[in-house]
């Protein structure tokens, strides 16, 4: 029984493994003042699964780092610029692949989430890997309608036991 539960505790971590978000560039709009970037930063670090914040002010950038085994809601930090009373301008993520392979117009599970890599072509990623989340209210307008015929029309798909699993759209940085 013991050995069962080895293995399955070794698959489990085998698989989490494969990838895991480490670090975001959040780029903010609107804001205007050094308190204007304090309420949001203070506003994301309220987030369970963010770690150190260093924000570049003469950028509009948070820098940010994620918590290990941690599971990111990136929806979590556009809500959290949202209630600051700002929008996000730009989101790169960085994200730690342990030899992925994806090819052409890939969904891929991850943490919870389906990465759907738009334009990607046939590689192998591994390593820390910057991804551009283009989805709307993660870019501005007129960068999402430059991607928007690429785009699947909706923002979640079915997953397995008919939950729905939500599909943020990438591309490479």
């Amino acid at each position: 029984m013991k050995k069962i539960i080895i293995l399955v505790a070794f698959l489990a971590i085998t698989i989490t493994a494969q990838a895991q978000f480490v670090k975001a560039e959040l780029q903010v709009s609107g804001l205007t003042c050094s308190m204007c970037s304090l309420s949001t930063q203070k506003s994301l670090a309220t987030l369970d699964f963010v770690g150190e914040i260093k924000p570049d002010l003469n950028k509009n950038i948070f820098y940010i780092t994620f918590k290990p085994n941690k599971t990111v809601n990136l929806d979590a930090l556009k809500q959290k610029v949202m209630a600051a009373g700002f929008s996000v301008n730009k989101l790169v993520t960085i994200v730690n692949f342990n030899h992925v392979d994806i090819t052409g117009d890939l969904n891929y599970p991850f943490q919870g989430t389906t990465l759907h890599f738009v334009t990607a072509g046939a590689k192998q990623l591994n390593g820390e890997t910057r991804l551009l989340i283009i989805d709307k209210d993660f870019i501005p307008s007129g960068a999402f309608k430059k991607y928007n015929s690429q785009l699947n029309d909706a923002s979640y798909t079915s997953g397995h036991d008919a939950r729905k699993e939500r599909v943020y759209h990438v591309t490479f940085s």
